[in-house]
């Protein structure tokens, strides 16, 4: 079916709100709603919170894909009505289907949200796809000129290319005519496991439904918590192993409905202490909120409450949110084909606003991103803060896809250019400073410190006394990693896994040094995968380091949570590092350990103890990612050739651009073989 849509972009704040008067008794019978009489007397009453609005009454609403709305002059709302998801829930009916009917209450409004980023959003660029913008104007009011966007195609029969009529269930091509006529004698080559289809259901059950139209995945789904505090919200770092999942099973819509939502949060002002953050932070989370309407009988509406933070343990902001947006929406165009998503206006206008605050001048001297404690996957105080691999991993991810998705014009020439100089100089940076192995940790031990020079060796004043006595027993003789961290005066030696598996599948690292990182993880699997896949660092802080490091922290613990944890959820990350160097069967085995014990612990967030034999001691049950991680290894798995889609090869071209130098007499050029000489570090 042929569905559009309407979206409105503005300059100015919300100022009333759009009314959507239906519930519904079935997904897929006609439909024909009324609107709201109640939302004409409120409709110009002021926000005192900025959230996205989605009202109802008790006007029945039967089918998909029909809305009216209520809406002051000049305001317009965006209508996406998408019957695939209804669909998708079916189309996997033989091997794991789950009925979402009872999640579906309307279809999907967002309201135009008000913001003053979308005065970058004018520029229309031809390479747009027209036939997604039919008419694009500037509409006045208030002395603002908000982007209206009349309509906007959503349908993925638009974009689906002619080989998608054919899917993957279970590692078998499945026609999608046969499973929409629901035959049950249909099989795929191979039966879904027990663990598998528990998996999907579980996964399924914590999708979260925005106007009756999916938006993204809860942290956790634990029927017996009492207490979820924010896991019952949609985090945009948890969806990315959902939508993985939900994108590598053919079903698309709830990421494209994720990316848009998202998208239109990020321009929301949000304060801790009357101070705002930089322009184009992502939230942290948010969380569909229902609420009654003022001085109606009945009515209700939901609203999209965003977390930039300032409701966040210790009050950080997320760095990684808007890197992880962009990667997830570079790996939807590849596995979708819809490329057209990526060319929006107001898409693209996110990805600039992204990309300036993490390209914005500073005082820092290095490329890398100076970053506080807490700003990402370890969310608490660890002894992070500074230019912790995990943020440069992602960081050097995000600006290879959006040099991917830019349009390149002359509005985008110069932060293409910005982007192609931070690539090279953060790859040169973190190959060259972050790299140890046997060889060069024998070099820091005989270090000369003091050094004053632009021909300094040891640059960063690093006192050889710093190398741990456990490292020098730990450190395999064939293999090495990126450290953790580095700043003057400082390396932090621990391994991190998340950060070292990104430099592999972004080609942070050499070819060599993405080899030497798998080695030693094979090396060193008793310490680093154990009975549970995988450490997200290694080895704990304990005893006086972690009283003084994490302040006492009583949930980061020595061998917990994210000091020392394992953590299942990494174990997609891993399976991509591995088929992109072709070791699948070492994601093989971690899987197979995973699969043992996943189900019967009934999916734990987190393990503790040294070995992983534990479930956490606070470890949320039924928890999203470790569901949504496991199965996204597996169809990684079957299917190597969509695997192959969402990682990068080493980039030459790159390294040829790369000022990295100092000589006597300045700065230079690396030459091509000086840049290539890199790879055999």
């Amino acid at each position: 079916m042929n569905t559009s849509s309407c979206i409105g972009i503005s300059t100015m704040k919300p100022c009333c709100r759009i009314w959507i008067g239906y519930r519904i008794s079935s997904i897929f019978g006609g439909s024909h709603v009324k609107s709201s009489n109640s939302g004409k007397n409120n409709l110009l009453k002021s926000h005192s919170k900025l959230v996205h609005h989605c009202c109802y009454s008790n006007v029945k609403c039967q089918e998909m894909g029909y809305c009216k709305s209520m809406a002051g002059t000049g305001r317009r709302d965006f209508c996406v009505s998408d019957s695939s998801w209804g669909q998708s829930a079916v189309l996997a009916k033989n091997s794991f289907r789950i009925d979402k009917g009872s999640r579906k209450r309307g279809v999907l409004v967002i309201p135009r949200v008000g913001s003053d980023i979308r005065n970058h959003s004018t520029l229309i660029e031809s390479h747009v796809n027209e036939k997604g913008f039919e008419k694009i104007y500037i509409q006045g009011g208030l002395n603002v000129k908000p982007l209206v966007i009349e309509k906007i195609e959503t349908s993925y029969e638009n974009v689906v290319k002619e080989e998608e009529n054919r899917v993957e269930v279970n590692g078998a091509t499945v026609d999608l005519g046969i499973l929409k006529d629901l035959n049950e004698n249909v099989t795929a080559e191979r039966e879904a496991s027990e663990i598998e289809k528990e998996a999907w259901k579980l996964l399924r059950d914590s999708v979260v439904s925005y106007c009756g139209n999916p938006v993204g995945t809860v942290a956790a789904n634990d029927p017996a918590d009492k207490q979820p505090l924010n896991y019952d919200q949609v985090f945009i770092r948890d969806f990315v192993p959902s939508a993985f999942a939900f994108l590598l099973n053919g079903e698309h819509v709830i990421v494209k409905n994720f990316l848009l939502h998202t998208l239109q949060l990020q321009s929301w002002e949000k304060t801790v202490d009357c101070y705002s953050p930089g322009q184009g932070l992502m939230p942290a989370s948010f969380k569909v909120r229902t609420v009654p309407l003022d001085g109606s009988d009945g009515a209700f509406e939901e609203i999209l409450d965003p977390d930039f933070g300032e409701s966040a343990i210790g009050r950080v902001a997320p760095v990684d949110s808007g890197l992880w947006w962009i990667i997830l929406l570079r790996a939807y165009g590849k596995i979708t084909g819809d490329y057209a998503l990526q060319e929006r206006v107001d898409v693209q206008t996110g990805i600039r606003l992204i990309l300036n605050l993490c390209l914005a001048d500073g005082f820092d001297m290095f490329p890398s991103l100076l970053v506080t404690d807490g700003s990402c996957m370890i969310d608490r105080r660890m002894g992070i803060h500074g230019h912790p691999l995990e943020i440069q991993a992602l960081f050097y991810a995000a600006l290879r896809c959006s040099r991917e998705m830019l349009i390149v014009n002359d509005g985008t020439k110069d932060l293409v250019a910005a982007i192609n100089n931070r690539l090279s100089a953060l790859s040169f940076h973190v190959r060259e400073y972050y790299w140890v192995d046997m060889k060069k940790i024998n070099e820091i031990y005989r270090y000369k410190t003091e050094e004053y020079s632009a021909d300094a060796i040891n640059k960063f004043n690093i006192y050889p006394d710093q190398i741990p006595s456990w490292l020098v027993d730990w450190i395999p003789e064939e293999g090495g990693y990126l450290i953790g961290n580095l700043e003057s005066g400082h390396m932090d030696f621990r391994f991190f896994t998340l950060g070292n598996l990104w430099a592999i599948v972004s080609s942070l690292g050499t070819p060599k040094q993405n080899e030497g990182i798998l080695n030693l993880i094979e090396a060193k699997w008793d310490d680093l995968v154990a009975h549970m896949p995988l450490k997200i660092c290694y080895p704990a802080l304990e005893y006086e380091e972690w009283r003084i490091i994490t302040g006492g922290d009583p949930k980061n613990t020595p061998w917990s949570y994210h000091n020392g944890g394992s953590w299942p959820t990494l174990l997609w990350q891993f399976t991509l590092a591995c088929i992109k160097m072709g070791r699948p069967e070492l994601a093989q085995k971690a899987v197979a350990l995973a699969e043992q014990r996943l189900s019967v612990d009934k999916w734990p967030e987190y393990y503790d103890t040294r070995s992983g034999r534990f479930i956490g001691k606070q470890s949320r049950l039924n928890q999203t990612w470790t569901i949504a991680g496991f199965l996204a290894s597996k169809m990684l798995l079957e299917n190597p050739e969509k695997a192959s889609l969402l990682f990068w090869e080493e980039d030459y071209e790159l390294l040829e651009i790369c000022v990295c130098a100092l000589s006597k007499t300045g700065r230079k050029k690396c030459s091509r073989s000086a840049a290539r000489s890199q790879n055999h570090v």
